[in-house]
């Protein structure tokens, strides 16, 4: 399989093309998924990018993007695939209308076929002939039964269809799995992994960030709005602002023609950088002790 990428500075290069300001440690990683056919897990808070870094590595590969959802009580007929039921039991009914001579054998052959397959993200992603970047996305919150599920398909890249065969990959898809770290995941998956863990970036790559992703910010008001959401950062909060969210709270600031932070300002725009109650109040009284 030709390879991707030329090399980590490469994956960096492309990835600031396409807007996603990355670290060394991210761009290598990716660069080795890609060269060694291995899944990248990637773990950190909410909010840091991780569902990003896929999408980010699709477009500037052009390449397809597949997305499973995790959720609690995902199964394998929402994973992998499943049967039309009902496009099924029409074909038996039409059979039963014309009295065709056909045998169960035969016609249990013909309902098991391809135009009554439904492909779910897992096998479209492992018959797919063009390129394609499969998100496996909040691994974290499915069962264990699924994670062993995840590690078969992702162990040999291909996918059992009893009533069909076993469905090899023509290519490996490159593939992105994130977890908020919300449960231990199976040491089983982690070694088939590679791993990443991403961050709240350091202030001085979130500036970057916001001067990249705000237009019309001034680079002062960058300074002001990344020194503060690192000191909220630090509070003990139900959660913590996300990049995402630090990026809305710039831009608020820019529409209302804020070019100074001051404690007020910070104080009257919390709602749009906290979501909940007690993390806004808390934050309130850390700005007057500490104004901006």
């Amino acid at each position: 399989m030709t390879p991707r990428f030329e090399s980590p500075r490469a994956v960096n290069e492309l990835l600031r093309g396409v807007g996603y300001l990355a670290d060394e440690s991210t761009a290598a990683v990716t660069f080795l998924g890609d060269r060694l056919g291995k899944p990248v897990l990637v773990e950190g808070p909410a909010g840091t990018g991780k569902t990003q870094l896929a999408k980010s590595v699709a477009e500037m590969t052009g390449a397809r993007l597949i997305r499973l959802q995790c959720y609690e009580g995902l199964d394998e007929s929402k994973a992998l695939y499943e049967w039309n039921y009902k496009k099924q039991l029409l074909r038996i009914q039409a059979e039963q209308v014309t009295r065709q001579e056909e045998t169960w054998e035969e016609l249990e052959e013909d309902i098991f076929s391809e135009p009554f397959l439904m492909p779910r993200p897992l096998l479209e992603a492992i018959r797919a002939t063009d390129p394609v970047v499969l998100l496996i996305d909040e691994v974290d919150r499915v069962e264990v039964e699924t994670e062993a599920l995840l590690l078969e398909v992702l162990s040999d890249y291909q996918v059992s269809v009893p009533e069909m065969g076993t469905v090899k990959a023509k290519q490996i898809p490159l593939v992105f799995l994130t977890s908020n770290n919300t449960r231990e995941l199976s040491e089983a998956l982690k070694r088939r992994c590679l791993f990443l863990h991403l961050d709240y970036p350091p202030p001085e790559r979130e500036r970057e960030i916001v001067l990249a992703k705000v237009p019309g910010i001034e680079a002062s008001l960058a300074d002001q709005v990344v020194r503060t959401v690192e000191l909220i950062r630090s509070l003990e909060l139900k959660k913590a602002p996300s990049v995402s969210e630090t990026l809305d709270w710039a831009r608020t600031l820019v529409l209302l023609s804020v070019s100074h932070l001051d404690a007020a300002t910070a104080r009257d725009t919390l709602n749009v950088l906290l979501k909940h109650r007690s993390d806004i109040e808390r934050a309130a009284k850390e700005l007057v002790a500490s104004p901006r």
